[in-house]
């Protein structure tokens, strides 16, 4: 089945954590399936950057520096927005992968405040817009994270359940409304950032979550699944994708040719 066409009234598709990675990425594919994108994220320049290369490209992209957990700075960015299409919650990240005895409990803290709170903020402000679209989309990117742990990585875990849990029971309470909640839980995905924010900056231990693995999804992986499900068919809800690379069967069984 073809990509339905956005509707006027639906055009407008809000990408949060646009600055790089799956963000980045899906920003590019709704654009190019004719959607009006507006970036968020807090590095200003990146997100400039690729509404000027979307600009350019024939698509129609704005950029806001934004910080999803600021909520008075959330609130203000939705008094834009009278009507939105679509809501892609991609704002994230994981810090640290120690086990819960020594985990930092200001890395838990900022990665629920950025993977949960985050979402909450930007899905509250704008759910009366999507509301009034007539036909809206929540997207939660969440990741198999959120759907069974593994050693070292609680912390990352504990926010990404929340996340997934936030999609489902949103989808439950608004059941009857034109809002549909979709949440896509990628697997494995090899970005130029997230392993190394994860690890501080050390390259060596970011590349060690890769070794071995031929192929690693990518950013463009993860947004055209995200892309596909978007432009479903209003009726069409494709409630929960978890989208992982062949050589990973689970969050802990991954092929390495080592």
């Amino acid at each position: 089945m073809a990509p339905a066409a956005p509707s006027a009234a639906s055009r407008i598709a809000v990408v949060t954590g646009a600055s790089g990675g799956i963000g980045a990425a899906t920003a590019r594919q709704l654009a190019a399936a004719g959607y009006r994108v507006v970036l968020t994220a807090r590095r200003k320049d990146r997100i400039e950057a690729l509404a000027e290369e979307i600009n350019g490209n024939g698509g129609q992209a704005t950029a806001y520096a934004l910080d999803v957990t600021d909520r008075a700075a959330v609130d203000e960015f939705a008094t834009a927005f009278k009507t939105i299409g679509v809501l892609i919650n991609n704002a994230g990240g994981a810090l640290g992968a120690d086990p819960v005895a020594t985990g930092d409990p200001a890395d838990w803290r900022t990665m629920y405040e950025t993977n949960v709170l985050g979402t909450l903020n930007i899905t509250q402000a704008l759910l009366p817009a999507l509301t009034a679209s007539g036909d809206g989309t929540v997207v939660v990117v969440s990741s198999t994270a959120g759907h069974g742990t593994y050693e070292g990585g609680a912390g990352y875990v504990a926010a990404k359940h929340g996340a997934h849990v936030l999609a489902e029971t949103l989808r439950l309470e608004i059941v009857g409304t034109p809002v549909r909640v979709i949440e896509v839980a990628p697997g494995m995905v090899r970005t130029d950032e997230f392993a190394l924010t994860r690890f501080g900056g050390d390259a060596e231990k970011a590349a060690k979550v890769y070794a071995g693995v031929a192929e690693p999804l990518t950013a463009d992986d993860v947004a055209d699944t995200i892309t596909w499900a978007v432009t479903r068919p209003s009726h069409v809800n494709i409630d929960l994708l978890v989208v992982r690379p062949r050589a990973q069967a689970s969050n802990t069984k991954v092929h390495r040719e080592l």
